[in-house]
């Protein structure tokens, strides 16, 4: 009897201990907080946003009343690893030469595209899925090869996550080899702002406390 009471708590210790790393994984962003992406001036939108926006003009309105971020509970963590993953899989990646007829430009869930479509694919899967537009916004950055390339920044009360057709991961923006250019404006999506540098944001002060990476 005691041998058997000694195998059944050996169980139940084991069945913890993996409980218990399997909610350290996927908390691990509710422990650390990131400082988010600072806007600097107002920039041009990209000219293939402007065409996106005539083209899609439910993508580019933007309600006053919205939250300009989410929490990033276990539960929204988890939408937004699904709709990255779905979105990655479901587009086949191919580049485009963009001319002047408006189905070369940003395309929702095409079969095949480019990181743009990516980006907008999924912005626009989780607005359907109930995320406020506000929250939910493109932002072009430079590869280390100083390739352009277009991310979509999820705001989060725990700072700004990435989205990225490179990656199945989450990743805050700063754990990314990116070099920030520009982001679509929280305020109304038709508008965009310059990225701070880093350099910029250290003079000023941190917004939010960074977390050790």
């Amino acid at each position: 009897m005691a041998r058997l009471f000694r195998a059944f708590s050996l169980l139940l210790a084991l069945g913890g201990s993996l409980f218990s790393t399997d909610a350290h994984a996927r908390d691990r962003f509710s422990k650390d907080t990131y400082a988010s992406i600072a806007e600097a001036s107002p920039t041009l939108a990209p000219f293939q946003h402007v065409r996106f926006c005539l083209r899609y003009p439910s993508e580019c309105n933007s309600n006053p009343a919205e939250a300009e971020r989410i929490d990033l509970s276990a539960e929204n963590l988890e939408l937004l690893r699904r709709v990255n993953s779905s979105v990655n899989a479901s587009i086949s990646p191919e580049p485009k030469r963009y001319g002047a007829d408006l189905q070369d430009g940003w395309t929702i869930a095409p079969a095949s595209g480019d990181c743009n479509d990516y980006a907008i694919t999924k912005r626009h899967n989780l607005l359907k899925s109930g995320l406020p537009a506000k929250a939910l916004r493109l932002s072009a950055v430079k590869t280390s090869s100083g390739i352009g390339h277009l991310v979509l920044v999820v705001a989060t009360t725990k700072g700004d996550m990435v989205l990225d057709n490179l990656t199945e991961s989450i990743r805050p923006w700063q754990n990314t080899d990116y070099r920030w250019v520009k982001i679509q404006s929280a305020t109304d999506a038709r508008f965009w702002y310059e990225v701070r540098t880093a350099a910029a944001v250290a003079q000023s002060g941190p917004r939010v406390r960074l977390a050790d990476r």
